[in-house]
Parts: structure tokens; C-alpha cells; sequence
């Protein structure tokens, strides 16, 4: 019987280095490593990932651009004001898109065996464009993961992504692609700029990019109304082969990047809402990949909830002592969700029944 849940991490991701001071630092590998160590404690299974080949690369990305990105190997360079390379960099990026596409091997492919699958790595990918690095970015991991699961044969993939920040790399990718689904709830107006409801897909593949953007303050109720009322439906009416998540963490209320108010227990809840869609629609299957998230104490309690999410039902031991921000009390419901509610449902109502 397969396992339901395994989680891939390796220790190479505390490899890739910023400058001092910036965001995206090597401690949030060891809180993934940490995170992971416990799982294992319970016995859970984690696999050491695999590097990401040039052909699932180029599934994705231009061949100049992986091109430029391999030259920077053993380099410390600047690719633009916030996405940085340090001599390791490239090798690590191109573990962090393997992750993603050998979680979905573990899931679909020829020798499957699990129903869930989380790529903890860095560094995060949903902001890296066919031919540009950006938003901390190298390689585009959850778009790596959608085009892997299509090469294996997946007719419809559906990709969700709760970072707070939103995935313009892969809205783009995607953008004129029946195939792929792409879901994003974030802050707007915010960077990188992108990702207004009325942004919906172009010829073939309109109606299959749908935009939740919520002003400052959202909190776990305005992104639950949303995800229920909207987002969820959209999701069984597309029933896809495999739901991938770019999870990000940064929309939590300690988050410094961001102004939303989310909590580690209302990410756990997102989780759980797509665990039932996966289970009711594509036999369970579901591939993470970690993107943001840059409060170190929050990553850590949305990622131990999202994991206990993915891992219910499973057999492992006592979790360990649980984060005291998995405690956090939520804010309430605003106004927020129901504005943001109106915009999807106004943008995709022609597209899907709701």
C-alpha cells in the first residue's frame, strides 16, 4: 500500500547564499531541515532529492536562459535588485526543481509510491519567468512539477498557490494552457504587480488563470470564504490529474514582507481544503514545494501544520511538542473576503458555475 505522505529535503539547500540582511537566508533551510528531522522521528519518510535534468528544465525555461543561469556556477552575482547567485547557487536551484519534479515521479510516476508529496527546498521558484530570474527566484519549481506530470502522461494539472506574493513566473508559463490551472491568492496591489482577478488566460487557455487578490489585512476567514465559495469549485469542476501547491508561508501575520494576517492553524486549514479536493477528484494526489515565508518561527508552525494536514490518517508516532504559534487566534472575518469574492466571481463566472 502506499505511503500517504513523504517529504524530500536535502541539506544542500542551506548551500545557496544571499547578501547579508536579505530575506531569503540560508536559516530557512534549517528550519525545513529541522521540520523534516521531526517527521522522520515519527516515522515518516524522507528521500534526498534528485537534481533537475536540462530537458525537465527546458520544459519551462528558454535554453539561453538555463544557459545563463549554469554560468554562474562557482559565481557570486546580482541577477537583479532582489535575486542573487553565490558560487553554489546553480547547483542547488537545479536540486530544488528536481525536488518538485521527483515529488510528482513519487506520486504518478512509473514506480509511485505515495499519495502526497512536499518538496521543502529553496531556493523558491513561482517568480522565475520562461527567460528571467526574479522575486529570489532561479528556476520555476512548481512549473517544473506541471510540466513533469504532463510528460508522464496528466491531461489536466491544477496548480494552487498561497504564497503571499504572486506567482507571475508561473501565471505566465501557463497563461494560454488548458492543461493547467493556475489558482493565486495574495496581496494586491503588491509585488511583483501582477495578478488582478481580471487576468483570466489568453485564447486556449482563458478561464484556466483565476486571481484571488486581497488588500492588506486578509485573515485566515476572508482567504477561507474565498478558497470555499470560489476557488474549491473551480477546482472540482477542473478536476485534475494532480493538484500541485506552491506553498508559501509569507502571508502570516509575522511575516516581514507582507501585510496579510493569516496563522499557521488557517494555513493548516488551506491544506486540509485541498487534501479533500485531491482526494475527491485526483485519488489523492498532491505535490508541495515551499516558497516564501520569512519569519522563522512562523514558517516552522505552518509547516508543521501543513504537514499534520498532509499526513492525517497516516500512521506515525506523537507529534512533537506542537510551535506556540500554531495556537495563534484568528482575526475574524472582514470585509476583505467578500470584496475579494466579488472580483473572482465577476472574472470567472463565464468560465465556471458559481
Amino acid at each position: 500500500m502506499a505511503m500517504s505522505l513523504v517529504l524530500l529535503h536535502s541539506r544542500r539547500f542551506a548551500d545557496h547564499l544571499n547578501p547579508p540582511g536579505h530575506p531569503e537566508r540560508t536559516e530557512r533551510a534549517e528550519v525545513m531541515e529541522v521540520v523534516a528531522g521531526r517527521f522522520r522521528e515519527r516515522g515518516g519518510t524522507v528521500v534526498a532529492p534528485r537534481a533537475a535534468t536540462c530537458e525537465e528544465l527546458l520544459r519551462v525555461h528558454a535554453d539561453g536562459y538555463v544557459e545563463r543561469i549554469a554560468a554562474t556556477s562557482g559565481q557570486a552575482t546580482a541577477l537583479d535588485p532582489d535575486t542573487y547567485t553565490s558560487p553554489d547557487s546553480y547547483e542547488v536551484a537545479i536540486v530544488a526543481a528536481g525536488a518538485a519534479a521527483q515529488a510528482v515521479d513519487l506520486v504518478m510516476g512509473p514506480d509511485a509510491r505515495a499519495t502526497r508529496a512536499f518538496a521543502l527546498g529553496r531556493p523558491p521558484g513561482h517568480h522565475a519567468e520562461r527567460g528571467r530570474a526574479m522575486g529570489f527566484c532561479l528556476f520555476n519549481n512548481v512549473a517544473v512539477a506541471a510540466a513533469h506530470a504532463l510528460a508522464l502522461g496528466a491531461q489536466r494539472v491544477a496548480i494552487v498557490d498561497y504564497d503571499v506574493h504572486h506567482g507571475n513566473g508561473t501565471q505566465w508559463i501557463f497563461y494560454e494552457d488548458p492543461r493547467v490551472l493556475y489558482v493565486s491568492l495574495h496581496q494586491f496591489p503588491f509585488y511583483p504587480g501582477t495578478g488582478d482577478a481580471t487576468e483570466v488566460g489568453r485564447g486556449a487557455g482563458q478561464g484556466f488563470t483565476v486571481n484571488a487578490p486581497f488588500e492588506a489585512g486578509g485573515t485566515d476567514e476572508d482567504w477561507s470564504q474565498v478558497f470555499s465559495e470560489a476557488l474549491l469549485p473551480i477546482l472540482r469542476q477542473f478536476a485534475p490529474d494532480l493538484l500541485l501547491v506552491s506553498a508559501g508561508f509569507d502571508a502570516h501575520d509575522l511575516d516581514p514582507l507582507a501585510g496579510m494576517r493569516l496563522t499557521a492553524r488557517g494555513y493548516g486549514k488551506l491544506t486540509a481544503d485541498l487534501c479533500s479536493v485531491a482526494d475527491s477528484v485526483c485519488r489523492g494526489r498532491m505535490v508541495l514545494t515551499t516558497e516564501g515565508g520569512y519569519h522563522l518561527q512562523a514558517l516552522t508552525a505552518c509547516l508543521e501544520c501543513a504537514i499534520e494536514a498532509l499526513a492525517e490518517g497516516s500512521n506515525l508516532g506523537p507529534a512533537p511538542k506542537a510551535s506556540p504559534l500554531r495556537d495563534t487566534p484568528s482575526h475574524g472575518r472582514t470585509r476583505r473576503g467578500s470584496e475579494t469574492l466579488q472580483a473572482v466571481l465577476a472574472a470567472q463566472n463565464r468560465f465556471w458555475q458559481l
